[in-house]
């Protein structure tokens, strides 16, 4: 047995464990294959308890039980003890590039990949030691329509004012790299939304069904009143969005947050609502979407001052609609990383438990990208994964705080003994 008993011996190990875990991102190749041992792996779809995971030039190469896992002379071995392995999170809702968030802050708290809906357009790339970001670029809206009449137009949306126009910007986004084409349906006006927060405050507002009724009629018919329903795309130029974008294999993701914008959606084909909508949807129009099988982006933290935002996702549960995670990273009070809240969110919708809402921001959402392996330990897949001391199942809380973050097979957060990494008492 080899064992360390100079104390300088000792320092100096640890000294080159932190020079490791920075010098490893330096390179460009992980440094050496990783066997990891711990007392739970969450492997996308279930928990395995005493389960090993090997990493190697950037991927997962074996999930397997811990008796079953030869290290090999060329691996470096991270028994993590009493701990839990998962995927990285996939956040499917975030505003990264537009609001300036540090990307290496978003990582070292668990996300490993993010979806970056509206801001400059490129193609993906990370995920070997950076945050993996792929993006809608722009959105897509009507001349003075919403984000426009907000925030402007550089670098965040595109105007389009007929069918002709429409498809010539999908093709320009998915030229340029755009995973998704996201499109604006926002007349404006509800009331607790963010993006009409101008206009409404939390002050007092009037009645729900008054502000719901005046932002239908003048979505339907553009009569001016106290709030001027904002210019919406039209129903011909969106299903030539639609078209355009399947045609260049991408889905479209729209900004919907009451019903006319809804119902514009469903009638063209809209794949995936960005948001959950913020004020209440009848439910005819709820079920329609589940049997068109729209998928929706939670944001339930972010707009947890809308009205009807708990009864459309409760609602949306009930009728077995598939809610995928997303907190819409750089929103003002929502955390840059994991957000526990979001997924405390999505299980008090009544039907999901705690690695149903984990699933959605892993498993699911890699499919949901086209990238089936994204978000799952298996063989083949991306070596994207997180650690905690502990099962942090039991305090959501917990997933916000990783003590483990592996990017495509290199060390970014390590917070576990320099004694287990390194495994420092092998047998002779």
């Amino acid at each position: 047995m080899y064992k360390i008993l100079n104390p300088i011996v000792c320092y100096s190990l640890l000294v080159v464990l932190a020079l490791f875990s920075t010098a490893i991102l330096a390179q460009n190749k992980p440094a050496s294959k990783l066997l990891l041992h711990a007392a739970r792996v969450f492997d996308g779809e279930r928990i395995r308890t005493d389960m090993s995971v090997t990493l190697k030039d950037g991927v997962i190469v074996t999930i397997q039980p811990r008796a079953q896992a030869i290290a090999g002379d060329d691996a470096l071995v991270m028994d993590l003890g009493d701990a839990t392995i998962f995927p990285g999170f996939i956040e499917l809702h975030a505003h990264l590039t537009y609001q300036n968030v540090p990307a290496e802050i978003v990582l070292r708290h668990g996300i490993t990949t993010i979806r970056d809906l509206g801001g400059p357009v490129h193609a993906p790339y990370g995920g070997a030691g950076s945050l993996r970001v792929l993006t809608s670029g722009p959105i897509i809206t009507a001349p003075g329509g919403y984000p426009i009449v907000t925030m402007g137009a550089e670098n965040l949306a595109i105007a389009v004012a007929d069918e002709q126009e429409a498809r010539a910007a999908v093709k320009q986004l998915a030229e340029k790299g755009a995973v998704v084409i996201k499109i604006a349906l926002e007349p404006g006006g509800e009331t607790g939304a963010p993006w009409t927060s101008h206009h409404h405050g939390h002050s007092h507002h009037p009645s729900h069904d008054t502000v719901n009724a005046g932002a239908h009629h003048h979505a339907a018919h553009g009569v001016q009143q106290k709030h001027a329903a904002w210019p919406v795309l039209s129903a011909a130029v969106v299903k030539a969005i639609v078209d355009e974008a399947h045609r260049h294999d991408r889905k479209v993701s729209a900004h919907v947050a009451e019903s006319v914008g809804v119902q514009i959606a469903l009638n063209t084909g809209v794949d995936e609502w960005a948001h959950m909508p913020c004020e209440p949807v009848p439910e005819v129009l709820l079920k329609q979407a589940v049997m068109q099988q729209v998928k929706i982006v939670s944001t339930i933290d972010t707009l947890s001052k809308c009205p009807g935002v708990m009864r459309n996702a409760a609602l949306w549960s009930a009728l077995g609609g598939e809610l995928l995670y997303g907190s819409e990273i750089a929103h003002p009070d929502v955390p840059w990383g994991i957000n526990a809240q979001e997924l405390m969110a999505m299980m008090q919708t009544g039907k999901l438990d705690q690695l149903d809402v984990i699933r959605a921001a892993t498993s699911k959402a890699g499919r949901h990208l086209g990238l089936p392996l994204l978000g799952t330990l298996q063989p083949s897949a991306p070596a994207d994964l997180i650690a905690f001391k502990g099962n942090p199942l039991l305090n959501l809380k917990r997933l916000e705080y990783p003590d483990l973050v592996i990017s495509g097979g290199y060390i970014i957060v390590n917070q576990f003994d320099a004694a287990r990494l390194f495994n420092l008492s092998p047998s002779k």
